[in-house]
């Protein structure tokens, strides 16, 4: 046997002695230095008990040793479990639990609130900060450098990553070594990336789109990244002369295009802007393509699938589309009543199936047989349409699921704290069109007969309860909700109602 994801991301660069993370200091980390770091954290990791198909969940800063932490999860066969840095002590609770993880990583700031948890519920607590400290590498730095990879199977699991629905509790989806793998070698085969590439990475790695993608393909292609904790525009600017490549979220381009140094001649040494996460203003593709000559590759995935279509390297990147589907990726609309496949332009659920798309939701056998069809296509949710030159297009979703910056968010989730509040008969929360990140959150409050809430007192409480992506950007007050003849709050109507209230 072998180790697919490690032997083929990792492992083809040990011993090579060339850059991998260039560094904010501007200090390198090569490819050696990196696998042998990550060695030292497998050690670690199997000399505190843990043994193949474990779960390490980490809520971790940004930092060469964190990506390492992936890469040694993948070497002594674990599976990885990356949190969002927001997520409150509430949140990490039910991860936690529900994932069944032995080992917690978490910041040293963060240890004192997580260690009455972890205990709890039988795991052990390592910390990691943001500058490679804690017990975690106080522990790695007294281990060899060279660690005996596990041996796993392709089928085998190698990540979970949780994702929210509109209904119910939060799904860790099931990622096997093949569906990361698989993605990463056709991306970078689609994209152009080769061992001479510089990626500039300012994305979060606890987020399919900075750990699956961006860092899987730079892996895979042999190249190297300028690993950055976070998109600081001044940075970014200073930077990008070195890179060859970037990949972001909406809101870096528009930032990018804010500022008067962004210019032609400092993206001149650019071969590609990629963009996703979040719907990406066609009126930001003409203003990029005008600013430096390069046109914005869009692409769409999803936490269960990776990457599904893209635009092409060669050819025509259509603007308010995300291309075309993927090799080895099939795509069809469907009615979402029946099923059935719906011809090229008409509108339908995008349904889709290929070696990317993941095993299904860890314990949650029901949820898995509603999404996920026994011939292996999965009911992404997202409403969409090819049109007569085959681009996919994503039109909305038949759900009421936000994807705020890339976020996934729960509408429920908020209005059960805002339901709490004193004054308050009912609310509704929904997702409007913003600038920068696609959508954004808005709650609607309505007030029990006589009463005015106090808007800044609920807002406080959604900042005490739930990470700071779930925040409303905005709460309004009216008077009732608009409902439909069954009863039925028509969120539609209220998304018409304030859909330009951030755009116009």
């Amino acid at each position: 046997m072998a180790n697919p994801l490690y032997d083929r991301l990792f492992g083809l660069h040990a011993g090579k002695d060339t850059p991998f993370l260039y560094l904010p200091d501007h200090s390198v980390m090569t490819h050696q230095g990196f696998l042998g770091r990550a060695a030292q954290i497998a050690h670690v990791l199997v000399q505190s008990g843990m043994t193949p198909g474990d779960r390490v969940a980490a809520q971790v800063e940004k930092s060469p040793e964190a990506l390492a932490l992936y890469a040694a999860c993948a070497q002594a066969g674990l599976i990885f479990l990356p949190l969002n840095t927001a997520y409150t002590a509430d949140e990490l609770s039910y991860f936690i639990e529900n994932s069944g993880a032995s080992v917690v990583v978490c910041d040293g700031a963060k240890s004192d609130t997580l260690a009455p948890i972890a205990h709890k519920l039988g795991a052990k607590l390592e910390t990691l900060n943001a500058d490679g400290s804690g017990s975690l590498m106080s522990q790695a730095h007294e281990m060899p450098q060279a660690f005996a990879t596990v041996d796993r199977d392709g089928e085998d699991l190698a990540a979970f990553l949780y994702t929210s629905g509109t209904t119910g509790r939060s799904k860790g989806a099931m990622l096997t070594q093949n569906n990361l793998l698989s993605n990463a070698e056709t991306l970078a085969r689609e994209w152009r990336f080769t061992a001479d590439d510089v990626l500039l990475h300012a994305l979060p790695i606890f987020h399919t789109h900075g750990l699956f993608v961006a860092s899987n393909v730079t892996l895979v292609a042999g190249g190297s990244m300028i690993f950055l904790p976070k998109f600081d525009l001044d940075v970014v600017l200073a930077r990008l002369p070195e890179a060859t490549a970037m990949m972001g979220v909406p809101t870096f381009y528009t930032r990018l295009l804010g500022d008067a140094r962004f210019t032609r001649e400092l993206a001149a040494g650019m071969r590609l802007f990629v963009s996703g996460s979040a719907p990406l203003l066609a009126e930001t593709h003409v203003q990029f393509e005008g600013r430096t000559g390069h046109r914005i590759l869009e692409r769409y995935g999803m936490t269960e699938t990776n990457m599904n279509t893209s635009n092409p390297y060669e050819g025509e990147r259509r603007a308010g589309t995300v291309g075309f589907p993927l090799p080895g990726v099939e795509l069809k609309i469907t009615n979402p009543e029946t099923g059935d496949t719906l011809p090229d332009g008409e509108v339908g659920q995008i349904e889709v199936r290929g070696a990317n798309v993941f095993k299904g939701y860890w314990q949650m056998p029901e949820k898995t047989a509603a999404e996920l069809r026994e011939d292996g296509f999965f009911i992404t949710g997202d409403l969409g349409v090819i049109d007569a030159d085959g681009y996919v297009q994503i039109v909305g979703r038949n759900k009421d699921l936000i994807i705020s910056g890339g976020y996934n968010i729960y509408p429920k989730e908020i209005e059960l704290v805002l339901d709490e509040g004193d004054g308050v008969l009912e609310t509704a929360v929904i997702g409007v069109p913003h600038p920068d990140f696609g959508e954004t959150v808005l709650g609607v409050v309505i007030p029990e007969p006589g009463q005015t809430p106090d808007l800044d007192a609920l807002m406080e409480a959604v900042k005490a309860k739930l990470a700071r992506f779930k925040h409303p950007r905005k709460l309004i007050l009216m008077e009732e909700l608009p409902r439909n003849t069954m009863g039925k709050v028509q969120k539609n109507i209220l998304r018409d109602q304030f859909n330009d209230l951030f755009t116009s």
